[in-house]
């Protein structure tokens, strides 16, 4: 009995850190998924996201991902699970450039998402801006 005891405080003690660190959370970091109006790719490793219009992101690759940069360039998101966008474990992101019928498509593993300030995303060039 003891140890059940023992056992609950310390899961209760877990849940209640997990709880602290999410209302600690700034509240611009997360997004709906359906929120997600537009993007433009800055160079191979990096694009900037528009959210509700008003809200900026720099998403982080962890590699190259060239695909993006071609003119004809579409990307392609995959939400599972929840429909809450926080960091960059829940972005499935890939990129095509042929026609839908084709739909190769290059995954593109993103590393950070970042949300900028006011100043931040004011500072992103014109041609970058989504």
């Amino acid at each position: 009995m003891r140890k059940r005891i023992v056992m609950l405080s310390v899961i209760f003690a877990a849940g209640l850190g997990s709880l602290a660190q999410a209302q600690s959370a700034p509240p611009d970091r997360c997004f709906f998924a359906s929120n997600f109006e537009n993007w433009k790719a800055s160079d191979a490793r990096t694009i900037y996201i528009r959210v509700n219009t008003n809200r900026y992101y720099r998403l982080n690759l962890a590699g190259e991902c060239p695909a993006m940069l071609w003119p004809d360039a579409r990307l392609i998101t995959v939400w599972r699970g929840s429909n809450v966008v926080c960091d960059a474990l829940d972005w499935d992101l890939r990129v095509s450039n042929g026609p839908l019928r084709d739909h190769i498509t290059q995954p593109c593993m993103v590393k950070t998402m970042t949300a900028l300030t006011g100043a931040e995303a004011s500072a992103i060039p014109k041609e970058f801006k989504p």
